[in-house]
């Protein structure tokens, strides 16, 4: 199983834990890479989500060698075993925890700021990392949670060692793991995005859970009828919308997206439904022709309309991504579009050409500063545009948005533009 990155870890990972949403759980992700993976967890769990800060106490001589672990609120795990036969003195082992002690308060403000840690007592606790490779430090993070008053530790994973898995199967009420295939070497080989998670992008996510803990709405899977061809689809409608955004993906992407998907969930929480649906069928997404054919996206997305209309009785928006935006731009210049508003992340809205000039909807294009081809492009587009626009650009984005804060940026505008038109 190869996951895109670690957001989309983490959505596949939320509908592998959704037995225990009725238990009321924590999640805890471990940092820095865990927690890109907890937050969909905990959004699709309507959990609260904090980090585990955990630090291993290594032996002096032989640091790699742990003789316990220690976590906030004082908690020590301590092995005897180990402390014994590695024959250092009471000294040498409290000077070790002297300064994994210091770490591990540098390292919960950084993350946490001044917000008080989640309490555990009672509760079921879910340990998250982006995987597993020797399990060390997860174990050492489950021991920390059980002395902190976890009634249940279950430890979810998106891929992981099959021996650590079995091992850490010791520790635990339960392991999740999605994956944990024979030929495993190292977690980053599973990803195609798993580059290194800042700090910064930590903090971004603890604070968006603590802003907004309540429950994210689960979409319904729907099939979508576009001109006679089904197309799968995820749709969500909170109770009272008052719209509902339907979303079309770019070159390489699918319903799946990690981040329309981020989107969508944004404009779930503000009362806005949302419609995400692959566009190809996927014998069709094998021929790279065919995500560059707007003509035929731009038809689907308007057979979709039609069937959205046909169940729902509200202004409808588009979103679109890359490619996604022109075939959006193009559905929206039918002249019995009715399309109350679009908007385009990364678009390439040129390749909507001379339909342009026929769009009505009021048009928000978003790009990232850093995406100087692409935001040339927006740019020359916007010369042709006859509809009321706006362009935004996101400083220091490139063009996936991936840089801390950027997609939030992106859901906020998006969310602003809708609620105004739609």
């Amino acid at each position: 199983m190869l996951f895109t990155d670690r957001a989309d870890a983490g959505e596949r990972l939320a509908e592998a834990v959704r037995h225990l949403e009725g238990e009321r759980p924590v999640v805890l992700g471990l940092p820095r890479g865990g927690v890109p993976v907890a937050f969909p967890v905990a959004r699709a769990l309507g959990a609260p989500l904090d980090v585990i800060v955990v630090r291993k106490l290594g032996v002096p001589h032989h640091r790699e060698l742990g003789f316990g672990a220690i976590g906030e609120g004082g908690v020590r795990v301590i092995s005897e075993d180990i402390v014994r036969s590695s024959r250092v003195t009471q000294q040498d082992l409290a000077d070790v925890e002297l300064a994994e002690e210091a770490e591990l308060a540098r390292q919960a403000r950084r993350f946490r700021g001044d917000r008080h840690r989640v309490p555990l007592d009672g509760r079921t606790v879910i340990v998250v990392d982006d995987g597993i490779a020797t399990g060390a430090t997860a174990a050492a993070a489950c021991r920390v949670v059980r002395a902190q008053g976890a009634a249940r530790v279950v430890l979810a994973v998106p891929v992981a060692a099959p021996d650590a898995v079995a091992r850490l199967r010791g520790e635990t009420d339960e392991v999740v793991c999605l994956s944990a295939p024979r030929a495993f070497r190292a977690v980053g080989e599973w990803y195609r995005d798993f580059s290194q998670t800042p700090d910064e992008e930590v903090v971004s996510l603890l604070a968006r859970a603590a802003a907004s803990p309540g429950r994210a709405i689960r979409p319904v899977a729907v099939e979508v009828d576009a001109g006679g061809l089904a197309l799968a689809g995820d749709l969500a409608l909170p109770e009272g919308a008052g719209a509902v955004v339907m979303f079309a993906h770019g070159s390489g992407s699918s319903r799946r997206s990690p981040r329309n998907r981020t989107v969508a969930a944004d404009l779930n929480r503000a009362g806005l439904g949302t419609l995400l649906f692959d566009l190809l069928t996927p014998a069709e997404e094998a021929d790279r022709a065919n995500v560059f054919d707007i003509g035929t996206l731009a038809g689907r997305l308007a057979d979709a309309t039609g069937w959205l209309r046909r169940r729902v009785s509200l202004p409808i928006g588009y979103f679109g991504a890359s490619t996604g935006a022109a075939a959006a731009l193009w559905a929206a210049s039918a002249a019995d579009a009715d399309i109350g508003a679009v908007v385009s992340r990364g678009g390439r809205p040129d390749l909507a050409g001379p339909r342009l000039a026929a769009v009505r909807a009021p048009t928000l294009l978003v790009v990232g500063g850093r995406d100087t081809t692409v935001l040339d492009l927006n740019r020359a587009a916007q010369r042709e545009l006859r509809c009321e626009n706006r362009l935004e650009v996101v400083p220091g984005a490139t063009h996936l948005f991936e840089e801390p804060g950027a997609l939030e940026q992106v859901a906020a505008l998006a969310r602003a533009w809708f609620a105004r038109h739609l």
